[in-house]
This record gives C-alpha cells, sequence and structure tokens, in this order.
C-alpha cells in the first residue's frame, strides 16, 4: 500500500472546496478529514457549499459549518436552497451556481459525491464537479445510506479516534431534524470509520474513505 502524507501535498493543499448535495453530506463524508487538515499547522481556506435546505436544515448547516471549520484560516459557508430530490430535473439552475464558484476560486482539494452514489442529488453533485473542475484534485466521499451502495474506495485517510468522536459528536448535536432517521446514528458513523480502518490498516483502527479517480505522480 503506497502511502502519501496529507501535509506534503505539492502543490500544498492551501484552500478546500466542500461540496454537498445536502446539509449534512460533506460532514458525514469528509468531515473527519476536514478536522485532520485543519489541525495541520497550515494556513487553510475553506469554501464550503450546500446545495438543498429548508430553514431549519440551514440553520443547522450553518451551526455545524462554523463547528467545523472553528480552525480554518479562513471560511466561506454557502447554504443553496434548490429542493430536495430534484437536482436532475432543475441541473440548469445547479450548474450555474458551479460556473459562479469557477469563475471566483481554483481550490487545492475539492471533496464531492461519489459517481456512483445512488441518490441522485448526490450523482448531480460528483458529475458537475467533475465538469467544472477539471484540472483539480477531486476527492469523492461515501455517505451510508439505505441504498446500499458502498463500494471499494481506493484513498484512504486514517483517524484518531478522538477525531472520529468529534466528528460524529457535532453531527448528531447539530442536525436534530434527522434524529428520527433510522440510518442517523452514533454507532452507524462509528462502524463505517472503524470498517474503513480495518481496510486500510490504520494503527487507529479508523479512516474515512475516498474515491481517487484521477491523480498525477510527478
Amino acid at each position: 500500500m503506497l502511502h502519501l502524507m496529507l501535509d506534503q501535498f505539492q502543490p500544498p493543499v492551501l484552500h478546500a472546496l466542500c461540496l454537498g448535495a445536502h446539509s449534512d453530506d460533506i460532514e458525514v463524508g469528509c468531515g473527519g478529514t476536514i478536522l485532520k487538515l485543519l489541525g495541520m499547522e497550515r494556513q487553510i481556506h475553506v469554501t464550503w457549499v450546500v446545495f438543498s435546505s429548508t430553514e431549519q436544515r440551514r440553520r443547522e448547516a450553518l451551526e455545524s459549518a462554523h463547528t467545523f471549520l472553528q480552525m480554518a484560516a479562513a471560511k466561506d459557508i454557502m447554504i443553496k436552497n434548490h429542493r430536495d430530490g430534484f437536482f436532475p430535473y432543475v441541473g440548469g439552475q445547479i450548474k450555474e451556481d458551479f460556473e459562479e464558484l469557477k469563475a471566483h476560486l481554483s481550490p487545492d482539494l475539492v471533496f464531492t459525491h461519489y459517481r456512483h452514489d445512488l441518490h441522485q442529488d448526490h450523482r448531480v453533485i460528483s458529475e458537475l464537479t467533475w465538469n467544472t473542475f477539471r484540472n483539480h484534485l477531486i476527492l469523492e466521499y461515501e455517505i451510508p445510506k439505505y441504498d446500499g451502495d458502498l463500494g471499494s474506495p481506493n484513498l484512504f485517510v486514517p483517524l484518531e479516534e478522538s477525531v472520529c468522536l468529534r466528528k460524529i459528536d457535532t453531527i448528531v448535536n447539530s442536525f436534530a431534524s434527522q434524529g428520527d432517521k433510522h440510518w442517523f446514528s452514533k454507532d452507524l458513523f462509528l462502524s463505517l470509520l472503524r470498517l474503513r480502518g480495518m481496510e486500510s490498516c490504520a494503527s487507529s483502527g479508523y479512516a474515512e474513505a475516498f474515491y481517487a479517480r484521477k491523480v498525477v505522480l510527478r
């Protein structure tokens, strides 16, 4: 297994773009990696974009994002209000959002949804990410769900148990509206982190996993 150091990327990660279809997607998919990245001795700017929300979900998303990004040198949090579940049918409007992002920033690292996620909203965000940021390092994160679409990721970020627990506690405390969902539980989130930690032989036993579809080694 090839080991790459997150804090030794060239060029270094100074600006991360986090994209999520719904208000808790970024946190569930890559929240631990964001916390690890911001814990390094480097000034990092994070742009955090959520594409669907209601008033309650917007408040929850803002609270969660501010908590996760406490250590960011700079942060831009954008909460859009596209209709949940209808992204394929309003794709033109969402494409305009991506074009606006492209006109104003060029991140070193982009986090987005897994290309083969079975949720239609997630797939649209993944497709538009690749359409828009063609010459960037893109990592696709995974979201556990009823559909059973977890795959075999090829990139892992080991996480200390304390980071995992901080991630999970923030998610559960921030998103009260999701508390009655059968998949929204501390043990499920921790189980996936433990599974990916086992697969990557992480010394801590925990990891987040991603799909890195295009990486250039120099």
